[in-house]
């Protein structure tokens, strides 16, 4: 009964996720849902292509915490269109939540929405919100062994942020075993370690974001 339950979940999350793609494709815009555990820079990194991206590419953000608007507020300084999602205790965002939040955004004036999911290297992997694109962050100070211990994550992403690595020479962080490890999980996963803090090491990620969010309006 409880494998049951737990799939009817997962199929109606999938049912409404499929419904927001479809709001996605029509609007001509690239939807990202950014995961990681807590405190790996997601914001921070959020706030740097804010500033680097400028009018470039017309972003908005949607926010998912457990409590508090803080990040969202942060995005917000930024002069970016933000809506916050608070879970009450939920692990993960689903579906459902991000089609609500979407009815406060002006979709036909977006190029690129993000979606930083609640901080958490398990749940997020399993639940689609109609996004085009899963990615990951991957801080050093968590350590370079997290790609064994929560193959899902990676598998599942597009992409790889390996961020703070101005801290590397002060963390016990082996960066040729993660991008191994992480590439034996995911072949093509791209990986791009950067200081979000630093505002260094930017530029791959923002050309690659760029090539996607071109390649969604071509098709407008």
């Amino acid at each position: 009964m409880e494998v049951k339950v737990v799939s009817n979940i997962l199929k109606a999350n999938e049912l409404i996720a499929e419904a927001n793609r479809q709001v996605f494709e029509r609007a001509g815009i690239y939807a990202l849902n950014l995961m990681s555990s807590p405190g790996a820079g997601k914001t921070t990194l959020l706030e740097a292509l804010a500033e680097e991206l400028g009018s470039e590419i017309r972003m908005a953000v949607i926010e998912g915490d457990i409590a508090t608007a803080a990040d969202s507020e942060r995005i917000a300084a930024k002069g970016v269109p933000t809506v916050q999602i608070n879970t009450g205790g939920g692990c993960h965002l689903e579906a459902g939540m991000v089609a609500r939040a979407l009815d406060s955004l002006p979709l036909s004036e977006l190029d690129l929405i993000i979606i930083e999911n609640v901080g958490n290297l398990v749940c997020p992997a399993d639940f689609s919100l109609g996004e085009q694109d899963k990615a990951l962050i991957l801080s050093v100070s968590e350590g370079s062994d997290k790609p064994k211990k929560y193959p899902a994550m990676f598998r599942r992403s597009s992409f790889l942020v390996i961020n703070k690595i101005d801290l590397l020479d002060r963390c016990n962080f082996n960066l040729e075993k993660a991008v191994s490890d992480a590439r034996s999980i995911q072949p093509n996963l791209d990986i791009f370690p950067l200081s979000a803090t630093k505002r260094e090491g930017l530029a791959p990620l923002i050309d690659w974001l760029r090539q996607k969010v071109e390649s969604i309006k071509g098709r407008r």
